[in-house]
């Protein structure tokens, strides 16, 4: 392990980083406490505030425009930043029937339909997860309970969606049927030591798991095994990692107890984005 970018004195400051995102040319975007979105250079060295959402940055994910989707605490809202202009605008506060409380996590998948969780409230379990179509138009997609919905991370091929249940201490997969509905729902890992934040499935189907407390990640391997690939006893160099994500090289994760982002070398490597398509098509 090794800091990726250092934001405690340098300016402009990161201000404990949650989300995080890749682009597809390498920038890493980040969220900050005070709603602050940042873009930082693809070998770390540099770093930009591009917009602020004046609330409380979540997690984030690029669609295949090559926007940037933000989930805000302090709004309960789910903002879309257009890149090329910069246009920060509120895309989602809910659905028919359910407002969002605590938008968390968004996730793409290959069709452009966005996936949020809602966490709902700290150890009380409720819904849900939240589906939304490009136009801001959605529905309840599962209404759980989840034990604090936290991460999100698609599986195309094998047709899942991956929920990590911070204080129900486990990471669920839940199939997404054929006609898009919500199928069956299982525990990938029970993981009674650790409370799992965010997600990140890799090639060869493994899962990531950014766990908040201890300042630990895993790694869920397809047979079900659970291993821990990098652990800081001291939470200095990896402190209350929360989101992660794969770059060319590694796993970069936000440690949401300090001021900068880890990288962690891996052979492994992330699930390419979806082609790059115009809003128009």
């Amino acid at each position: 392990m090794r800091v990726f970018t250092d934001g405690m004195i340098t300016e402009p400051r990161l201000a404990h980083p949650e989300g995080l995102a890749v682009d597809r040319d390498g920038f890493v975007w980040c969220g900050g406490e005070l709603g602050q979105i940042y873009r930082i250079s693809p070998d770390g060295t540099e770093r930009e505030v591009v917009a602020s959402t004046n609330g409380f940055c979540l997690g984030m994910a690029f669609d295949a425009t090559g926007d940037l989707f933000i989930c805000d605490l302090a709004h309960a809202a789910v903002y879309r930043l257009e890149v090329r202009s910069g246009s920060l605008t509120s895309f989602a506060t809910g659905v028919p029937g359910h407002r969002l409380r605590i938008p968390n996590y968004p996730a793409f998948d290959s069709s452009g339909l966005l996936y949020v969780s809602d966490s709902w409230q700290m150890r009380e379990p409720g819904p849900g997860i939240l589906r939304f179509r490009p136009d801001g138009s959605g529905d309840l997609w599962h209404a759980g309970p989840f034990d604090f919905a936290n991460g999100l991370a698609l599986d195309q091929s094998a047709g899942l969606l991956y929920v990590a249940e911070t204080f129900g201490q486990r990471v669920s997969a839940i199939e997404i049927r054929a006609d898009g509905s919500a199928g069956e729902r299982t525990v990938l890992a029970e993981l009674p030591e650790d409370y799992p934040d965010g997600l990140a499935v890799a090639t060869d189907g493994s899962v990531f798991v950014g766990c908040y407390q201890p300042s630990r990640i895993l790694r869920i391997d397809p047979s079900g095994a659970v291993r821990t690939v990098a652990e800081d006893v001291s939470a200095h160099l990896l402190a209350h990692p929360t989101n992660l994500a794969f770059t060319t090289d590694g796993l970069l994760a936000a440690n949401h107890g300090r001021w900068h982002l880890t990288h962690l070398e891996t052979s492994h490597r992330g699930v390419p984005l979806p082609p790059t398509r115009q809003e128009n098509q």
